[in-house]
């Protein structure tokens, strides 16, 4: 949307402005606020992604006043609409949950609408729950006009018996109960205690791994993507962030010419250092996709080879988001990898500063008396944690997280299943034992659609003590919640004729975390005969917003991108 001669957009450049011509509308601006003197400042878009569908957005209200107030102090004209949310901790283990990656494209395709519709200034977007922030970065590197993203912020966690909870610990509480090791007082006590206000999900999960993501590539203040949701700094920044977009109006600074193929890199680097979601690689790429950037699985490989995980997070870990911003943050995070040279310190940020200028104040070793954020010469896990598997059965690559593993290799015989409905079931009904590989297929972006998270199968496994002795493969999701020997995002799905869809109970399945490998020991000849034999199933669903998502989704390996 940048104007024909390069420079910074410009609403007036792209509408009507000549004489009488302008009349309309003049009017209909005058009716929601605009005086004379305000057709001559920029006008910013507020797109806030309120509800209260889930504590993770129930703030965001707040937020989004805060920054249309510093708009107005610094001379420019903020209008907020509404975007969507999906709550993915509510709709888990439900039919609900296919709906949560397609509201990352609908988030991003209505900030796109409303701000090429109103041929906006720029953008301030307000989001807080998975798929807000993904979305609202998708948007901003299709719109390519001045953005900046403000973070909800992160839950407080809850307390129990002297220990910190997260939503995550209500899930594994089902299995602990399920599995009688714990009874039904202390399971309704978890729940209770679990999640204690506003914010979104309080360890390393998806939203605070793309939070810090966003940090990192520059398209969000420093130390903003830590905060937690109810503290006041949480407001001043998103304040802060009001002025800021006013200042890259009038510097021409866009996000493209800040989301660099050097800065995905830094967030990629940012992502396995702390320890982050699988999420963040279907969530990458496609913000990649969106601001044209070459990047692939490949490249997440390359970087999880040389950056360690320095952060003790949630959920193979011990904190949680508050935690880490109470000992520095990010920016601690980022200057630590800056001064090992893991990151890259020229790239531009909102800021208007390098990476290099913004932490130039930062420590360059962790506070002492902590263990939250590790020194890089003393690292929890020397590689990062986020690994892409490759092998027959994934020839296209899929995602696992190895942090944290007492188990990093599995053979065993596959106990194979078409919906996570029917794997949740086995599990609960104690048909899965040790050494088995448990695989649920069909679930991926076009085969679920819309490629939902197993927390529910994969908490239930932990709860029942399972967690070291299962190993768990699929062409779904996992949520950031999860951890354990598993496997997703095995591309190409089962929906379009992967191998993953020729695998039969009992099968002989290897996952190889430290060979990076996923096997299917199956005869070639046999699985030719498997693959002549086998039809793609009709779609689950033929009209509605998951039946189109189904016919425009690419693979996972591409991001599960809809353009």
């Amino acid at each position: 949307m940048s104007d024909p001669e390069g420079g910074p957009p410009n609403r007036r450049s792209r509408t009507i402005t000549e004489g009488v011509q302008r009349v309309p509308n003049r009017a209909m601006l005058r009716a929601v606020g605009f005086e004379d003197a305000d057709f001559d400042k920029p006008i910013v878009a507020i797109a806030n992604g309120e509800s209260d569908i889930t504590p993770c957005n129930s703030g965001l209200g707040e937020l989004s006043r805060a920054a249309a107030d510093a708009l107005r102090e610094v001379g420019a004209m903020p209008q907020t609409f509404g975007t969507i949310t999906i709550s993915d901790g509510i709709s888990m283990g439900t039919e609900g949950m296919k709906c949560s990656l397609v509201s990352r494209e609908v988030i991003a395709d209505s900030i796109e609408t409303v701000c090429r519709g109103q041929s906006m200034d720029g953008l301030v977007a307000v989001g807080g729950c998975d798929k807000n922030m993904p979305g609202a970065l998708i948007a901003m590197a299709r719109l390519d006009i001045p953005a900046i993203f403000v973070y909800g912020g992160t839950i407080k966690p809850g307390h129990l018996s002297g220990r910190d909870l997260t939503v995550v610990s209500a899930f594994e509480a089902v299995g602990e109960f399920n599995a009688g090791r714990i009874d039904e007082t202390e399971l309704l006590a978890i729940e209770r205690a679990a999640c204690p206000g506003r914010g979104s999900c309080g360890g390393m999960y998806t939203a605070n791994t793309m939070s810090s993501a966003i940090e990192a590539m520059g398209l969000s203040l420093p130390g903003s993507s830590t905060m937690a949701a109810e503290d006041d700094e949480k407001r001043q920044s998103a304040a802060e962030s009001g002025r800021t977009v006013r200042a890259l109006i009038d510097a021409g600074l866009t996000p493209r010419k800040i989301a660099t193929r050097d800065a995905f890199e830094n967030a990629i680097a940012v992502c396995m250092a702390v320890g982050g979601s699988t999420n963040a690689i279907l969530h990458l790429l496609a913000a990649a996709h969106a601001a044209e950037v070459e990047l692939d699985l490949d490249d997440f490989e390359r970087i999880r080879e040389r950056v360690p995980v320095i952060c003790d997070m949630k959920p193979s870990g011990r904190y949680v988001a508050t935690d880490l911003h109470r000992v520095g943050g990010i920016p601690l995070v980022m200057k630590l990898l800056l001064e090992a040279g893991l990151l890259h310190g020229d790239c531009m940020t909102v800021t208007g500063k390098t990476v290099a200028e913004n932490l130039a104040d930062v420590p360059s070793v962790p506070p002492s008396g902590q263990d939250v954020v590790m020194p890089i010469d003393k690292p929890i896990y020397e590689q990062g944690h986020l690994a892409i598997l490759r092998g027959n059965l994934a020839p296209d690559g899929a995602v696992a997280k190895i942090s944290g593993l007492k188990t990093t290799h599995i053979r065993g015989p596959a106990r194979v299943f078409d919906s996570e409905e029917d794997a949740m079931d086995a599990i609960l009904g104690d048909r899965i034992g040790p050494g088995d590989v448990l695989v649920i297929r069909y679930e991926g972006p076009r085969g679920g659609p819309g490629m939902r998270e197993m927390l529910s199968p994969t908490s239930a496994i932990i709860g029942k003590g399972l967690g070291d002795s299962v190993g768990f493969i699929t062409d779904g999701r996992f949520s950031g919640g999860t951890y354990g020997l598993v496997v997703g995002h095995i591309a190409p799905e089962a929906q379009a004729g992967g191998p993953i869809a020729l695998v039969q109970e009992g099968d002989t399945i290897e996952i190889d975390a430290g060979r990076l490998a996923l096997e299917l020991h199956v005869d070639e000849a046999e699985l030719e005969k498997r693959r002549a034999a086998w039809r793609e199933p009709e779609p689950r669903y033929t009209t509605g917003v998951l039946a189109k998502y189904a016919k425009l989704v690419s693979s996972a390996a591409r991001g599960a991108v809809t353009d």
